[in-house]
């Protein structure tokens, strides 16, 4: 058992049929007697009396004979009852309407418009007969019976009179109307339609259970027949067997399929590979001169003539048989499984290597393939669409035959090299489908106990460790926990198969029959990720997220077993949890990126701006042709898909379309068939579908590309040609390995990050009806016993939701286990750091950054998100290797790049901010940002002062916002304090996490502003600015939201319009407390007039501060009464997060201040003409009168600070009633000092100043607050329109 057979692959030409000289009698072709015995004993006859002699000249004869034994009728012969013809397919040249896709093979099809439909061939009129059908998608589908009078415009299969459907979406049956019936069904069911024409009757089974009667009384006679006949909705797909494939998978009995089996041919195949198996188990004794009888298992392909003879008898009758796909699923894969049964690993099974071998001598080589091909469809529909049992028996079952398979290196190299075994089927090998129906796959029994959490704080979330868990609460958790601990093992098996099969094709050592399995498997990966990145508009043609996810943790699995193979022959080398992704990957035009974005922008323009530095730093020369071929590439680019379009939409009409052979057809076929009843192909693709993508100059295609290409060879880097200086001269691991890893990356941004997302749902979903169950459970302990009819009430909603989460804890568990397990954790950790070192290998190297294409940086996010947010609870981040040093590197990575000039993409630089504004959410990911190095730290607050304009600010001003909150005033809230009885739609989001300010960044931030003046003076402004703009535009639209309450009739305001008009108060409220950041920080910026632009800025902050309290306070105002309208929408706008900002900054310029400041400030604040007293007055209830307010009483009367005794502090309400003493004070004496003045000199633009300022060299005059603020946006006199060259002041003269 020992010897290893399936590497050496045998061939005709090699292989000698001659006796070897060192062993003649062992060998040699036998005496006559014996090879008589022998044959007799390979072939027995069952004709009794004595067996005539038999030898090699009459054995063709003889095999002829036996194999005509007991033949049966034809096949195809007409049975009465049925009409069509044979073999039973889709009819796809006019028994269908609508847009489908339909398999090569005509029995799988995929819906591509709103409702589509499509019959058989082969209709019945009498009997009882069935098909199956192989459930793709569990979509909107309606399946059944149809009679050739169905005209399907709109409707579907049962809407019209004579068509019979069963529908598992809705759950309903279909004749014209509608009822309830059978059960819901889910991707990977078979549905049995069966139709009894006897007694007119049709009925449905789901996965071999009969669903019951569904129809009776179904129009019957003379000119009736029914069709099999499907409608399905956009993007559904499913597979008919109408019998083309062995014995229907769920036979009912009486029933007939509409394909007759093909019994002549298989009858025939079942003798040959019994005689097949005669030979395995008989060897020959030449020297005893008898036959031995032997265990199949321990037979070797040794080369002695007479086996080898005999053999070439059987397998010029069986070799023809083995290229159809019924003799291929029923006696060829039923007999290999047979042999694995035993058990014991794959490689112990040598018997299926040699019979491997022997179908490559003996077959011809086109038999082979397509028996090959056959067998491993076959594999791929069996592992699908097999039921999930506990042990997960029938795919492990099929997974240690492909593996036993792949193993035969002959085998997998045509497997791999052809379009049947490209990646994208090979795909499903990858996938552990989620069982929907708990019950059926059995785990019930094998999580017998469930468990979910049942203490909950305030906000709804669940407390990991409740003190107070009951004994009993305590035992189901530790019985759950073992459920699924047994659960996960099983999982485990499966997946350790699905990791064998990837690294066989990951074997780069078996170069001896041509090209290693390596590099063809690359080569069909990125073709594989080219058609997913390029097809995201068509869904039929992306490989489905649920099976990219499994892809993706068992490649890196195989991948990183690869990588720290080859380092062990290469200790120099680094290991995979250091691995990284080189820069030159990017730039030197090795790797195709197919189009997707770079951070610096386009490719064809990075080559022509960058092409300098290449040379001078990677030492690589652009060819000038290939930048004017590129540029011409793009200008042609789309009237080429134009004029692609024009005779592709005239051919569609029933003509091929070439699209990615892809799997969403459960038959695995092409899909070359494009049905549509429409006059021109709904498709119109980017890049025309017709024609292959141009090569670019100087790259290759990724077909043509070898080992050299890629590996190199002496003085050739391969695909890392191009070293820049900063990268250093160290051998990474195999260049092949690295591109697969650049793969993995591009594929979790494709589409697995969303799909993780996605399967979040279901523990929301048990966190939910938990909440409910909890609830629902108090209410009945409170509910009284003279309400018997509420208790019944509420004690069956408490047995639905119990029996809901028995369910879904059961489905969790196995989501838990296949999807967010902790080995599944660290692969999405593992991921995060070979982009974090990427990105900081490509950042070393300057300039030639802006080639790494926008992903990179996007997974780095996106995968720390992941980590955060969906594989928590159950795995907790903090366990991660040093986790704390990868969150410092990310830290590092979003506080450059957000604001880096070398990224110019808008998308990928908002998704840097959103990433920064949510790391510095939550304590931990914030203290990261404070590890990053001092000068990184103090140049990222650099980026986030810069001024306001011309950029998006919403974003950096909520990060200084976090960075604050917690120190302003009255500002240590999560929530706000009317929102507090309402449930927070997430409690997850970064804006409900508690105040973390930052006390060493804004250090930072102080030191920045105060040394530099004209930076803090730009950044002020521009905050002014933004929040005129907010403030105006917020009042502006809740003007409008009050009109339309008030009409009489009903109006709905649209519900866009108060999202906007909600986001402008926040934004509002969030400036404001930028400012009073500020202010608290460095003050002199507004109170030290010898700063150029201090007297100025504190101006316009008293306006605006004076300009938000008047609106806000006012009695029975505007802001009032839409606040007590309590809009859905506006949920956030109150009186206490506004006024509580600015009494924030009154309080620090009015009460906290040195003297001089103080004075400065008050004497500024008075002057504005829109200071109103009364306004301080309303933040204590008038006064602080507050003895009938409440805080959360709708109906009061005033506003009051005292009212919110748990937000504010009692030292904080002293400096409020201080500072309104203080101004009563001031406006008293401000009131008695103010000689009237006339109009002639008053300020002509504000008429609140005296004239103050005179302008050169026109002489017009203002007052300084109206001509400094015209001169920060314009140079042109107000009245003139002359360039002011200065401004002097002006005193009025005393003569005058």
């Amino acid at each position: 058992m020992s010897s290893k057979g399936g590497g050496t692959a045998l061939t005709r030409r090699n292989y000698r049929l001659a006796s070897d000289t060192d062993k003649p009698k062992a060998t040699g072709i036998v005496n006559e007697k014996l090879l008589s015995d022998y044959l007799h004993h390979v072939f027995p006859s069952t004709k009794q009396g004595p067996a005539k002699p038999l030898g090699f000249q009459d054995l063709g004869a003889h095999l002829e004979g036996l194999l005509s034994e007991g033949e049966p009728t034809e096949d195809n012969q007409p049975v009465e009852g049925r009409l069509g013809p044979q073999p039973v397919v889709l009819d796809h040249t006019s028994g269908f309407e609508g847009l489908l896709f339909v398999d090569d093979d005509l029995l799988g099809v995929i819906g591509h418009s709103n409702f589509s439909s499509i019959r058989a061939t082969t209709c019945v009129y009498k009997g009882k007969w069935a098909y199956e059908v192989l459930i793709s998608s569990q979509g909107l589908m309606q399946i059944g019976w149809c009679t050739l009078n169905c005209r399907f415009n709109q409707e579907g299969v049962g809407d019209t009179p004579d068509s019979y459907a069963y529908d598992g979406n809705r759950v309903r049956k279909w004749n014209v109307t509608t009822t309830n019936y059978g059960k819901s069904w889910a991707a990977g069911d078979i549905v049995s339609c069966l139709i009894d024409l006897d007694e007119g009757t049709i009925t449905f089974c789901l996965n071999g259970q009969s669903l019951g009667t569904a129809f009776t009384n179904i129009k019957m006679g003379p000119g009736v027949a029914y069709f099999p006949a499907i409608s399905l909705s956009f993007k559904e797909s499913v597979a008919f067997n109408f019998g083309s494939r062995p014995a229907i998978t769920y036979p009912v009995d009486g029933y007939l399929p509409l394909q007759n089996p093909p019994t002549t041919d298989l009858m025939k195949a079942h003798k040959l590979l019994g005689y097949i198996k005669n030979v395995l188990s008989t060897s020959i004794d030449a020297q005893e001169e008898r036959l031995v009888e032997q265990d199949c298992s321990v037979w070797r392909l040794h080369g002695e003539p007479t086996v080898l003879v005999t053999l070439a008898h059987i397998f010029n009758h069986f070799a023809p048989l083995m290229c159809k796909v019924y003799l291929v699923e029923d006696v060829l894969m039923n007999f290999l499984l047979g042999i694995l049964e035993g058990g014991g690993s794959v490689d112990e099974h040598q018997l299926i290597q040699q019979l491997l071998d022997l179908f490559w001598v003996l077959m011809e080589d086109y038999e082979v393939n397509e028996c090959l091909k056959q067998l491993m469809m076959s594999l791929l529909r069996a592992y699908r669409f097999s039921p999930i049992i506990p042990d997960l028996g029938f795919q492990i079952h099929y997974l240690r035959l492909t593996t036993a398979i792949l193993h035969h290196e002959k085998s997998r190299k045509y497997l791999l090299n052809n379009f049947t075994f490209d990646v994208l089927r090979s795909v499903v090998f990858f996938y552990i489908k989620t069982p929907l129906r708990v019950k059926e796959a059995g785990l019930e029994e094998l999580i017998p106990t469930t468990w979910w959490p049942t203490h909950f704080d305030k906000e709804g979330k669940d407390e990991r460790e409740p003190e107070d868990e009951s004994a009993d609460e305590r035992l189901r958790r530790r019985a759950y926990e073992r459920g699924c601990q047994r659960l996960k093992k099983r999982i485990e098996v499966v997946e350790e198969l699905q990791v064998q099969i990837l690294k066989l094709l990951l074997n780069n050592k078996d170069k001896t029959t041509g090209e290693a399995s390596r590099y063809i498997f690359l080569n069909k990966f990125r073709k594989f990720l080219q058609e997913n990145a390029s097809n995201r508009g068509h869904p039929t043609a992306l490989c489905p997220p649920e099976y990219m996810v499994c892809f993706l943790h068992r490649l890196i699995t195989a991948v990183r077993a690869s990588w720290d193979d080859g380092r062990r022959k290469s200790p120099s080398s680094i290991g995979s949890e250091e691995a990284y992704v080189p820069p030159q990957l990017f730039y030197n035009g090795k790797v195709d990126y197919f189009d997707l974005q770079r951070l610096g922008g386009l490719l064809s323009h990075l080559k022509k701006t960058l092409k300098d530095d290449l040379a001078s730093k990677a030492n690589i020369i652009i060819d000038p042709a290939e930048i004017q071929a590129t540029a011409m590439d793009d200008l042609d680019e789309d009237e080429e898909s134009g004029a692609a379009q024009r005779p592709f939409g005239a051919a569609a009409m029933g003509g091929a379309l070439a699209r990615p052979s892809w799997l969403s057809s459960p038959t695995l076929g092409r899909a070359n068939r494009f049905l549509s009843t429409a006059a021109v192909s709904l498709m119109t693709p980017r890049r025309p579908l017709t024609q292959p993508e141009k090569v670019k100059v100087r790259t290759l295609a990724v077909e043509q590309r070898t080992e050299e290409d890629i590996e190199g060879s002496y003085g050739n880097d391969g695909l890392l040609l191009g070293r820049p200086l900063e990268e250093p001269n160290q051998p990474i691991a195999d260049k092949s390995l690295l591109e697969i890893v650049d793969g993995i990356v591009m594929m979790y941004n494709l589409s697995v990050h969303q799909q993780l997302g996605k399967m979040v749902v279901v523990s929301d979903d048990v966190h939910e009806y938990a909440v409910a169950l909890k609830d629902t459970e108090e209410k009945i302990a409170r509910c009284p016993a003279r309400r018997p009819d509420i208790l019944d009430e509420l004690q069956k909603s408490q047995k639905v939701f119990a029996e809901k989460l028995n369910h879904l804890c059961r489905r969790l568990a196995w989501i838990n286990a296949t999807i967010y397990s902790k080995e599944k954790m660290l692969d999405v950790y593992w991921l995060l750091c070979v982009c974090i070192r990427t990105i900081e290998h490509a950042d070393n190297t300057g300039s030639l950054f802006a080639f790494a294409p926008e992903f990179y940086l996007s997974v780095a996010m996106n995968a720390y998100s992941a980590l955060k947010n969906y594989f928590s609870p159950a795995n907790s981040m903090e366990e991660l290797p040093s986790y704390e040093e990868t969150l410092t590197q990310l830290a590092a990575i979003l506080a450059k790049h957000f604001a880096d000039p070398r990224i110019v993409g808008t998308d990928i630089k908002d998704s840097l901010m959103q990433a920064l504004a949510s790391y510095v959410c939550y304590p931990q990911s914030l203290r990261a940002v404070e590890r990053i190095p001092e000068e990184q730290r103090v140049a990222m607050m650099r980026n986030l002062l810069a001024p306001y304009e011309q950029r998006p600010w919403a974003q950096t001003n909520w990060i200084l916002v976090r960075l604050w909150r917690g120190c302003g005033f009255g500002y240590r809230y999560t929530r706000l304090p009317h929102l507090l009885k309402t449930k927070p739609e997430d409690a997850n989001l970064p804006s409900l996490q508690k105040p973390c300010p930052s006390l060493l960044l804004q250090r930072h931030m102080a030191e920045l502003l105060s040394v530099d003046k004209e930076m803090a003076a730009s950044f002020l402004n521009s905050v002014l600015n933004q929040l005129n703009w907010a403030f105006s535009e917020f009042i502006g639209m809740i003007q409008e939201i009050q009109q339309a309450a008030e009409r009489p009739e009903r109006n709905f305001v649209d519900t866009r319009q108060l999202k906007v008009c909600a986001t402008c108060f926040d934004l509002s409220v969030s400036l404001l407390r930028v400012l009073e950041m500020t202010v608290t920080l460095v003050p002199e910026i507004f109170l030290d007039w010898s700063r150029p632009s201090a007297e100025l800025l504190l101006r316009r902050l008293a306006q605006l501060l004076n300009q938000v309290l008047n609106r806000v306070t006012a009695e029975k105002n505007l802001f009032d009464r839409v606040v007590n309208l309590r809009l859905p929408g506006l949920e956030s706008v109150d009186h206490y997060p506004i006024l509580v900002a600015v009494t924030g900054i009154l309080v620090r310029i009015l009460v906290d201040g040195d003297r001089q400041g103080i004075s400065r400030a008050s004497s500024v604040l008075l002057s504005d003409p829109c200071f109103q007293l009364h306004s301080i007055q309303h933040l204590l209830g008038e006064g602080g009168d507050s003895s009938a307010t409440t805080a959360g009483s709708s109906e009061r009367k005033h506003f009051s600070l005292h009212a919110y005794t748990d937000y504010i502090s009692e030292e904080e309400k002293q400096k409020v009633e201080l500072m309104l003493t203080f101004l009563t004070e001031e406006s008293k004496q401000a009131a008695a000092s103010t000689a009237p003045t006339s109009e002639e000199d008053l300020c002509p633009i504000c008429y609140a100043h005296s004239i103050s300022a005179v302008f050169k060299p026109c002489s017009h005059k203002s007052c300084k607050a109206c001509i400094n603020q015209h001169l920060m946006n314009n140079k042109d006199c107000f009245f003139c329109k002359a360039t002011i060259t200065g401004v002097e002041d002006y005193s009025k003269p005393a003569a005058s």
